[in-house]
C-alpha cells in the first residue's frame, strides 16, 4: 500500500526537487539520493517503492529539468499528485512515463504518512485513514500509453515495431532503472555474447 509524503507548500521548484549542484548525471539511481534534499533532507530515507508525493499548486515550476522527474522516480515515487503542475514539469513527467495527477483539495485530504488507494482507471484516490475519496483530472489515454511503455522513447519504439509488424508482445512493464541503467530511453547494458 503506497504511503503519502505531503509537501503542502505551493510553487515547489525543480531546484528544490533536485538541486542544481547534483545535475552531474542523468542516471536515476545516481540522482535519487538527492531528491527533495534541500526541502526535506530525510525524504529519501522514508520513501518506499510506489509511494506518492502530495504537493501544493504549481509543483515543478522553475527551470526545465527532466532530472526532477528522474530523481523522484529513482527514489521510488510512483506518482506526484497536486492541484496543478508547472507546464514543463507536467510535460517532462508524461514524456518520461511518470504520473503527475491533478487533484483539487489533495493537500487538505492527506497527512504525511497516510496510506492511499490510487485507482487510475476510476480516476480516484482514497485516504485509507479517513476514507475520504477524491477524483483527479482524468489522465489522457495517450499519456497512460506512454506511461505504460515507460516513456516517450519507449512508446515510439513500440509504435514503430507495431507498424513494422515486429512487436509480438507489448511492453507491459515499466522500464528498468535498476543497477544504474539510467532513465527510460537509456538502454540497459548488453552482455557480450563472446565473453
Amino acid at each position: 500500500m503506497p504511503r503519502v509524503h505531503v509537501f503542502a507548500r505551493d510553487h515547489i521548484n525543480t531546484d528544490e526537487i533536485i538541486p542544481a549542484r547534483h545535475l552531474t548525471s542523468d542516471v536515476e539511481s545516481e540522482l535519487a539520493p538527492y531528491a527533495m534534499e534541500d526541502y526535506d533532507p530525510g525524504f529519501v530515507r522514508r520513501v518506499g517503492p510506489g509511494d506518492l508525493v502530495v504537493a501544493g499548486a504549481d509543483f515543478g515550476c522553475g527551470s526545465s529539468r527532466e532530472h526532477a522527474v528522474w530523481a523522484l522516480r529513482g527514489a521510488g515515487v510512483g506518482a506526484v499528485i497536486a492541484p496543478n503542475f508547472a507546464r514543463i514539469f507536467y510535460r517532462n513527467a508524461i514524456n518520461n512515463g511518470f504520473l503527475a495527477l491533478e487533484c483539487a483539495g489533495i493537500v487538505e485530504a492527506f497527512q504525511d504518512g497516510d496510506e492511499a488507494d490510487l485507482d487510475l482507471a476510476g480516476g480516484t484516490i482514497t485516504n485509507r485513514r479517513s476514507g475520504e475519496q477524491l477524483s483527479f483530472v482524468p489522465v489522457p489515454q495517450f499519456a497512460l500509453d506512454v506511461q505504460r511503455a515507460g516513456g516517450w522513447l519507449e512508446y515510439m519504439r513500440e509504435q514503430d515495431a507495431l507498424a513494422a509488424g515486429t512487436l509480438n508482445t507489448p511492453n507491459l512493464n515499466t522500464p528498468s532503472t535498476e543497477a544504474g541503467h539510467g532513465h527510460p530511453g537509456t538502454p540497459a547494458p548488453q552482455e557480450d555474447p563472446h565473453a
